[in-house]
């Protein structure tokens, strides 16, 4: 979310309300459009609160979602080097290739998934999870270390698998269309309402408040509604692949301490060199 862009939206948003109201308060009748404005006021008072449980409900599931996916991409991370660190275990015939393999998907989910996902088109699978699962189902273990470590990448696959999972549910959009168009109808007669309460007769100061107050609070709820509706974007507050980044530190740091071996197959955006292509055609 652009804050000063969200902020000027509110600002420009309220200001055409109020500008709206006292046009409309100079050609309404002397006492206002309502006989009863106590009746009118309990009218508005439901319409009001049904959009503040309406609202309560889409932050609520739209808040979970945008958790779950920054836990999805948090898990994913740690996943990722607790296998990193699994495959040093493994027989040396398929370890250093592993190791290449889960630095080129980690490349792979910052510069090729990341993009995409804010765009809100995420990829179905990590272009490296075939070669990935081709290296390892060529894995034969014998020592009782490298049996445990073999269980272990299985169990920590299916987890990095789901965490990955949960990455990627908030992409495209959490809030459903039917949901989305409820609540703004639900926002817009809340806001219409309003205007049938212009009254020559009342300071233009205290109807210019009310309709202010009314505006700045709907248009600051539904922009907080499309943020957390889009936890992948270029602003504030974004889900950004801090994560992985910081996996793939820590997984050249342990390269670099341990002295491993491990073959370069991609480039520094997780797309693959002439070695890594000859892995995937396999």
């Amino acid at each position: 979310m652009n804050l000063t862009l969200s902020f000027l939206t509110v600002v420009a948003a309220t200001a055409v309300a109020i500008a709206a109201l006292l046009w409309i308060r100079h050609r309404s009748p002397q006492g206002g459009h309502f006989g009863d404005t106590s009746r009118a006021a309990g009218v508005f008072s439901i319409l009001a609160t049904t959009f503040a449980v309406l609202f309560a409900f889409v932050v609520l599931l739209s808040f979970n979602a945008y958790e779950k996916t920054r836990t999805g991409a948090e898990t994913e991370s740690e996943t990722v080097v607790e296998q990193f660190e699994t495959v040093q275990f493994l027989p040396p015939s398929v370890g250093p290739q592993l190791s290449g393999e889960l630095i080129c998907y980690s490349r792979a989910v910052v510069y090729q998934e990341w993009p995409r996902m804010i765009s809100g088109d995420p990829p179905e699978f990590n272009s490296w999870r075939v070669p990935l699962f081709l290296t390892f189902e060529a894995v034969h273990v014998t020592a009782p270390d490298e049996q445990e470590a073999y269980g272990q990448w299985l169990d920590e696959s299916a987890a990095r698998e789901q965490a990955r999972e949960d990455r990627i549910h908030g992409a495209s959009g959490i809030v459903p269309a039917p949901l989305w168009f409820t609540f703004l109808i639900t926002a817009g007669i809340v806001w219409g309402f309003v205007f049938f309460f212009a009254d020559r007769s009342e300071r233009a100061l205290i109807q210019a408040m009310q309709i202010g107050a009314v505006t700045a609070m709907l248009a600051s709820s539904l922009l907080l509604v499309r943020f957390l509706d889009r936890p992948f974007h270029a602003g504030a507050g974004s889900i950004k692949p801090t994560a992985m980044e910081h996996a793939l530190g820590r997984m050249a740091a342990t390269e670099t301490a341990f002295k491993l071996q491990v073959p370069e197959l991609c480039d520094a955006h997780g797309q693959p060199t002439a070695a890594g292509a000859a892995l995937a055609s396999r």
